[in-house]
C-alpha cells in the first residue's frame, strides 16, 4: 500500500518462505522481480522506489540502508 525509496545505498531483499514480487520504479518504466524459492533475492538500487506485492504469507529478510528513507502512498 506504500512505496519507499533509499537514498543511502542498495537494499538487499531475500526471500525466505512463500512468494513475493518486488516492483522497482526505474527510468524506463515498471519492472517486477518475482521471488519464488527460499534464498532467491532481489537488490533495490539507492534512490529506486520500490513496493512490494504478495498473494499469501511470506518471510522476507531485509538489510536495508535506513538512513533517510522516504515513504509515499501507492496512488502518488
Amino acid at each position: 500500500s506504500s512505496w519507499e525509496r533509499h537514498p543511502a545505498g542498495d537494499e538487499l531483499v531475500m526471500l525466505l518462505s512463500g512468494r513475493a514480487t518486488f516492483v522497482l520504479e526505474l527510468p524506463g518504466g515498471a519492472r517486477d522481480v518475482v521471488l519464488e524459492e527460499p534464498g532467491a533475492y532481489a537488490l533495490v538500487p539507492r534512490g529506486v522506489w520500490h513496493t512490494a506485492r504478495t498473494d499469501s504469507s511470506c518471510r522476507v529478510l531485509f538489510v536495508t540502508p535506513g538512513e533517510g528513507t522516504e515513504h509515499r502512498p501507492a496512488d502518488g
